[in-house]
């Protein structure tokens, strides 16, 4: 049975984040979208921890639905599109020294039950992190702090490394990661059985570095916003025999047990290639290698963007881990495949024309939905002629060109997101301000 997850996202008390990011947007939305288990998120948040419980109630072991809908939920676990279930997460920064070298880390934190939850806050308590700050909470603990901390009070937890190339804020980030696992976890690398891509990096890029070889490499979308989530997601092959639960999806992730993920393309993420917005820099990877990492404009140090970053550190090449690549991309040593995606929303708001927030482009994105099951059902398995009789001909046409993987994508930098075009190979002038634009997907993050 395919399961379909989305476990990274945040509630509307992190910074940045829509005020919609409530339980019950978020459940509407994981339905849409075709999410089956969905991330509670920032469950460090001492007011978003009330909701959470005051929201939701257990349906088996760890797995959470919403107490309205409880009884749309059977013992086989099926599930109609407006009631998913909710697995307890959060996402962890840790701004620390090691070694001489500052380094900013965020890890996620998945748990079985409240009780778990209620003791791993109050032990970042105890160590003087403000919960109350911020969903995400900013701790000085290391990473390794963090998995002793988080093992102690239950070993059922897992740690799992958050976007691990973004430059900032993660394990191989540019300016503020480390080289290797080891190097980071220390004693508890063992103990770190998957890691998650994040928006600029797929798992091909992953596959070139050889310590993820025997871990479980995952997508979510990191939404902050309900529209936003499922633009990257995990879809996890579990029995039908057994009632769906925490220990099934923990299972899964620890034996590399994954049908496929979802992936944006990396080059919409905005940090995929190297460069420096302020003076509208952009460099390829052989252009870094070539010219090196100082802004030619203003003399400073360029954002040194996911792709070279993974040139840096792996031994092997793109050609030896890829045996195909199209719509769906398979693996040289039988890993996990994966298939490349663009949001429901993006393509609508290219076919009309108009902005993702357009109410032309929400109003056809829910006649959609009502009519062909959800946002994934139309990316990826349903008939052309189907999403042709709904959404009209060029509509099929685009999902087409995406599902062929005929588009043009302008690739992101330096906190800049990336520009994916159906029909253009150019960027036009307004392309900053256009559907799937940089300035208008920033606005919520």
């Amino acid at each position: 049975m395919e399961i379909i997850a989305d476990l990274h996202l945040h509630s509307k008390y992190s910074r940045a984040v829509s005020q919609n990011m409530v339980v019950s947007q978020i459940a509407l939305w994981a339905g849409k979208k075709g999410i089956r288990l969905v991330g509670s998120g920032d469950f460090t948040h001492p007011l978003w921890l009330r909701e959470l419980k005051e929201n939701l109630k257990e349906v088996s072991f760890g797995l959470y639905a919403l107490k309205s809908q409880e009884k749309e939920i059977n013992n086989s676990q099926s599930l109609k599109k407006e009631a998913p279930l909710f697995l307890l997460t959060t996402e962890i920064a840790s701004i620390y020294s090691q070694e001489g070298k500052s380094h900013r880390i965020h890890n996620l934190i998945f748990a079985p039950d409240f009780k778990t939850v209620e003791e791993i806050n109050l032990k970042l308590r105890s160590r003087g992190v403000n919960l109350f700050s911020d969903g995400r909470p900013i701790t000085g603990l290391s990473s390794q702090a963090i998995c002793e901390l988080v093992l102690s009070v239950n070993k059922d937890c897992l740690v799992i490394p958050a976007h691990i190339w973004t430059p900032w804020f993660s394990l191989y980030g540019s300016n503020s990661g480390f080289d290797s696992l080891k190097e980071c976890f220390g004693e508890f690398a063992p103990q770190i059985k998957a890691i998650e891509t994040g928006l600029s990096s797929d798992p091909a890029m992953n596959w070139r570095i050889e310590e993820l070889d025997g871990k479980s490499i995952l997508s979510f979308s990191d939404a902050h916003s309900p529209q936003k989530l499922g633009r990257e997601a995990t879809v996890f092959e579990v029995s039908k025999e057994n009632k769906l639960d925490y220990e099934q999806i923990k299972k899964a992730i620890a034996n590399q047990q994954i049908a496929y993920t979802i992936e944006f393309y990396p080059e919409e993420g905005k940090y995929h290639w190297s460069g420096h917005r302020t003076c509208q820099v952009k460099q390829s990877p052989p252009e870094t290698a070539r010219l090196g990492t100082t802004c030619p404009v203003c003399g400073r140090r360029l954002t040194v963007g996911v792709m070279h970053r993974v040139e840096q550190l792996a031994r092997r090449s793109a050609e030896e881990v890829v045996v195909s690549r199209d719509h769906w991309v398979k693996s040289t040593a039988d890993r996990p495949p994966y298939v490349m995606s663009v949001p429901l929303m993006e393509i609508l708001a290219e076919v009309s024309g108009t902005s993702v927030l357009s109410q032309a482009v929400e109003g056809q994105y829910e006649r959609l939905v009502a009519s062909l099951g959800s946002e994934f059902n139309v990316l990826l398995k349903t008939p052309l002629e189907a999403i042709s009789k709904v959404g009209g001909p060029k509509l099929a046409q685009a999902i087409q060109k995406v599902r062929g993987g005929e588009i043009f994508v302008d690739p992101g930098y330096d906190g800049v997101f990336g520009v994916v075009k159906i029909w253009s190979a150019q960027k036009e002038e307004e392309g900053q301000d256009s559907p799937g634009g940089s300035k208008q997907q920033m606005s919520l993050f």
